[in-house]
């Protein structure tokens, strides 16, 4: 059996910083569907949403299209791991 390597996956380092930095977001679903919100969490399958009227909303990864930050935010990734 092969040992996996510990690896950082870019979109975890993303969502997690404009989780934590409370970014506001659009997220566009496959159909064109528009949410605008900030995400409360996320796991390998689900973005938790909350909605500017302060609905949480799960939206499975799958059914996303892009994500798109209202405000720039300074990106910041582990220099261990990048390539």
């Amino acid at each position: 059996m092969a040992i996996k390597k510990n690896t950082i996956k870019l979109q975890d380092v993303f969502l997690s910083q404009v989780r934590k930095e409370k970014v506001p977001v659009i997220i566009y679903l496959l159909r064109g569907i528009p949410l605008t919100g900030i995400i409360k969490g996320f796991d390998n399958y689900v973005v938790v949403l909350e909605t500017e009227d302060s609905q949480e909303i799960k939206i499975l990864k799958s059914a996303i299209s892009s994500i798109v930050l209202k405000e720039p935010i300074i990106f910041i990734q582990s220099d261990r791991n990048a390539n």
